[in-house]
């Protein structure tokens, strides 16, 4: 799907609606169809095709204490302030074990993600956004530290694919971006929102490219039903970027 065949169109909100979304609930859910136009207001998505690509031959994150192999990633830090978006210097993602009780308390050293596509018209549309976004809501934050994930969650006959393997979980930052870039041949993927005691807040999944969701991470938890293949004999995946912001 190129950037020009969106969706049908649906409204797409103002940045104050979506703070207003967040200050409300803690976590809004964006179709496609609202979403591409925001990031299209930051700049032109002329990259997309390759953004997308970008996905196909990633490495496969061999921190994964369960053993798994289902899961493919790349990774990049940002600073974002005042005078803009730079990326910083390659370094470990670190999360202790009370956000991440399987893969937590390891500098995990994933492979950067690529040049081109991390200084790309569409990464930087997608980090323009939120800083806007974000920005707005704690307006006294000066600068953010910035932590962006390409994952590939693949599914097969008899191995369902995990997107979020720790469970229903925060990130332990401020505020969460989740895009979806491409899903193929898979079935679930079911996107769940909690209270901090375990309260349903409700469900939707990603299905469409530039279907997002936005999450206030001190206010809610999150995770992701594990995928399965409709077709076994074919390949199968889910696609999407992840963008967290934190006060530096």
């Amino acid at each position: 799907m190129s950037a020009a065949a969106a969706a049908p169109s649906v409204p797409t909100p103002s940045i104050a609606e979506l703070a207003d979304g967040l200050k409300r609930a803690g976590h809004v859910f964006l179709q496609g169809a609202a979403m591409q136009p925001l990031l299209q207001a930051e700049r032109a998505l002329d990259d997309w095709p390759a953004f997308v690509a970008a996905w196909d031959g990633m490495p496969l994150d061999t921190y994964m204490a369960d053993g798994g192999r289902y899961r493919r990633r790349l990774y990049a830090v940002y600073q974002a302030d005042a005078g803009g978006i730079e990326r910083a210097a390659h370094q470990p993602h670190f999360q202790g074990l009370e956000y991440n009780p399987l893969n937590g308390n390891v500098a995990r050293w994933f492979e950067p993600i690529a040049d081109a596509v991390g200084s790309g018209a569409t990464m930087h549309a997608v980090l323009g956004f939120c800083h806007r976004l974000f920005g707005s809501l704690a307006p006294a934050v000066n600068r953010w530290h910035v932590e962006v994930h390409q994952f590939r969650i693949e599914a097969a006959a008899g191995e369902a694919g995990k997107p979020t393997p720790e469970g229903v979980h925060r990130d332990g930052v401020d505020y969460v971006l989740v895009l979806l870039v491409r899903r193929h041949n898979i079935a679930s993927g079911t996107t769940t929102i909690h209270t901090p005691a375990g309260d349903d807040l409700g469900s939707f999944t990603l299905t469409q490219p530039f279907d997002a969701t936005l999450v206030d991470d001190h206010r809610v938890y999150h995770g992701v039903t594990p995928v399965e293949p409709i077709d076994p004999q074919q390949p199968a995946f889910r696609d999407v970027l992840v963008v967290t912001f934190r006060a530096a």
